[in-house]
């Protein structure tokens, strides 16, 4: 229980928050359920600790988001001061496992013999190195298919943060890929060579490397002595290399709570693993287990939903200490709306019909979300929002680091940082003047990229020094990017740093691209997020491990109305929530995705997706299953086939929702006098 000093601050609390929040020392498990306030908890939780005394550089807070740390990290901090307390928690550990492992690698990088100025490499320049080794090492040569870049890293990601070895991953995964087990080894080992050679690490090493720190004799049993509790958020989101590293951190000190759903657990194609949060309470024995089944998100009509498709999951069955039954102080509300529609254009029509009826009845369009499986099942939607003028955003699209005018930005200041860098090289190189490939390599090793020793200060002279050979446009072009680079090396601003390479590559981008004037903007923006950073390096750190989300010169014409529709992915609508939600494609074959139903783990993923999607809407939920899919909606022909209401809806999870038909049964339309078969006997009788 709490003291009484403190007990007003967290009088907020229900129950079951409250028994989460006063739990003492040991393995904790909070099973959290749609809208039931984890963030809430965890942030109080971390209030009471550092309350009571806690040292706060003694905590660690592992997060999915930064966004998430500093929200849970804000709350805790009001918290303490509605206690008293003089202690903050400003000096909490908080973060993403990838942003804590940067910076304790960056803090033990002598003691496990890395060097301190490690480079990062963000998803698409590892996938970009990863090409380069394919190609030196001529794999893809032979008479058969052989993965291409993008496949080869979700293939070395999956296998690195699954742990599980490379021939069972292609068997399982990617069989088509299986008969270049061998060839795809030489290239993942070729692949880490390089990255050694040139002092860089990628998303995956920075787990790998924290977790042989952490399981390291004397330096882990010091590392994990350094923290007095362990929080983690998301836990059924974890991966197994994250789920060892909480475990070695662990060894000594059992002071670890974790928070988690595992009916939402649905990022299997990231190699997340359920089993993490299943198997928490053996990893750690004697842990309790505390539920937070009080939902402030939903109505009970939708929770009772949401409770039926949960009692159908295989975990819950086989996991009765998990099972959760969502209520609510929210009684009223509307059924859940279970629509069955002609086709995809009827259930296009079906559906900005009721977006505009909830927008008259005074929900705002941006309180609506419409939700789909995958992007392209929108489709037909956008057509039909287009053509009634109703606004909309959807969330996808490139992000920031992805756009390639941030990226060549991104690679010269990559090479002041690391001259060895050969990726931003054969980038920048090739954005000049009468400079192709083969001509980028030659420059390379001119310059000596890749064989050490090339210091910043010399880095101009070297340059121009490789250029005297090129054609007069092209020599001309590298002594430019000669003379930037040696301005910029001798500016201690970072932002002052961006401000001289954005001048030199104003010229290269109206060159290079059709728009260089939004381009351009962005880097202005660019600019702006490194007027707060006081090194290159801390700069570069934090746009690979929290990027921006958007670039600006793919979002379109500037919004001018006044309300928009949100269009969204299930799984990029996971944590967020609206009054009105619309679900499209409830039919089997597309939830579940007929490329997800190879084993029955990947068939309970799918079911625990709807479940997200399920327990988004605060107030009203419709979902809409088309009766027909045509497959040759532009071409000559008729081909369609019929559509069933999803497997995951059927039987006690039907049974809670409201079913409306087709159109037509909700018109008044004539009905035959007497029966059809008596017309059709009378029409044979005339014929005998």
């Amino acid at each position: 229980m709490f003291d009484s000093d403190v007990h007003d601050a967290f009088a907020h609390l229900n129950s079951a928050q409250h028994d989460a929040v006063a739990f003492g020392d040991g393995p904790l498990l909070i099973l959290a359920g749609a809208g039931t306030g984890k963030t809430t908890t965890l942030a109080a939780r971390v209030a009471r600790l550092v309350a009571d005394g806690v040292d706060p550089q003694r905590i660690l807070l592992l997060t999915f988001t930064r966004r998430a740390a500093g929200e849970m990290l804000s709350r805790a901090r009001r918290m303490v001061a509605a206690t008293g307390a003089p202690a903050s928690t400003g000096k909490v550990m908080g973060g993403t496992f990838h942003a804590i492992a940067n910076r304790l690698l960056r803090r033990y990088a002598d003691r496990i013999g890395l060097a301190t100025d490690f480079g990062l490499l963000d998803a698409a320049d590892a996938a970009d190195l990863i090409d380069l080794v394919r190609d030196d090492l001529e794999v893809a040569k032979g008479t058969s298919r052989f993965p291409r870049k993008a496949t080869l890293a979700s293939i070395y990601g999956r296998v690195v943060n699954s742990r599980v070895p490379l021939k069972a991953t292609l068997e399982s995964q990617y069989p088509w890929c299986a008969e270049h087990t061998e060839a795809i080894g030489r290239v993942f080992t070729g692949y880490g060579q390089r990255k050694r050679a040139r002092n860089l690490l990628d998303y995956d090493d920075l787990l790998l490397f924290w977790k042989v720190l952490a399981e390291a004799e004397g330096i882990g049993d010091e590392l994990g002595g350094s923290f007095d509790h362990v929080l983690v958020d998301e836990y059924q989101d974890t991966n197994a290399l994250q789920a060892e590293i909480v475990a070695a951190l662990r060894r000594t000190n059992d002071n670890v709570t974790v928070v988690g759903d595992d009916a939402q657990a649905v990022y299997g194609f990231r190699a997340a693993s359920v089993r993490n949060i299943l198997d928490f309470p053996q990893t750690f024995p004697g842990t309790r287990i505390v539920r937070l089944e009080q939902s402030y998100r939903s109505t009970q009509p939708i929770l009772d939903t949401a409770n039926a498709l949960v009692a159908e999951m295989a975990q819950t069955k086989d996991n009765p200490e998990f099972r959760k039954s969502l209520f609510s102080d929210r009684l009223d509300g509307p059924q859940p709306r279970l629509h069955t529609c002609h086709d995809e254009d009827d259930q296009s029509a079906r559906v900005c019909d009721a977006v505009l009826d909830r927008r008259e009845q005074g929900t705002p369009l941006v309180q609506q979300a419409v939700l789909f499986r995958t992007s392209h099942h929108a489709d037909l939607l956008e057509l039909e929002l287009s053509r009634r003028n109703i606004p909309y955003v959807k969330y996808g699209g490139l992000k920031f680091l992805e756009a390639a005018h941030v990226k060549d930005l991104v690679a010269l200041l990559r090479l002041l940082d690391n001259p060895d860098d050969e990726l931003a090289w054969f980038r920048i190189l090739q954005r000049l003047e009468g400079i192709g490939p083969g001509r980028a390599r030659v420059l390379m090793e001119a310059i000596g990229v890749g064989e050490g020793g090339v210091a910043v200060a010399q880095l101009g002279d070297r340059v121009v020094e490789a250029a005297v050979h090129l054609p007069a446009a092209a020599e001309r072009a590298v002594v430019g990017l000669a003379v930037a680079l040696g301005d910029t090396a001798a500016i201690d601003e970072v932002a002052g740093q961006v401000q001289r390479l954005r001048e030199w590559y104003g010229p290269v981008c109206a060159q290079t691209f059709e728009d260089p004037i939004p381009r351009m903007a962005d880097l202005q923006q660019l600019e702006v997020l490194a007027e707060q950073s006081t090194s290159r390096t801390r700069f570069l750190d934090d746009l690979v491990l929290d990027p921006p989300a958007s670039t600006g010169d793919l979002a379109g014409p500037p919004l001018l109305d006044e309300d928009y529709l949100i269009l969204s992915t299930i799984h990029s609508a996971k944590g967020l929530e609206w009054d009105t939600v619309h679900l499209l494609h409830a039919a089997d074959g597309m939830i579940p995705s007929d490329m997800s139903t190879g084993d029955p783990d990947e068939v309970e993923e799918e079911r625990r997706l709807l479940y997200v999607a399920l327990t988004r809407p605060r107030h009203e939920l419709d979902v809409y299953v088309p009766l027909r899919y045509y497959h040759q909606r532009f071409g000559s022909g008729d081909r369609h086939s019929f559509g069933q209401v999803s497997r995951f809806l059927q039987g006690p999870v039907r049974d809670t929702m409201a079913r409306v038909g087709p159109r037509d049964a909700e018109r008044d339309v004539p009905v035959l006098a007497g029966t059809a078969a008596d017309r059709v006997d009378a029409l044979l009788d005339e014929l005998w």
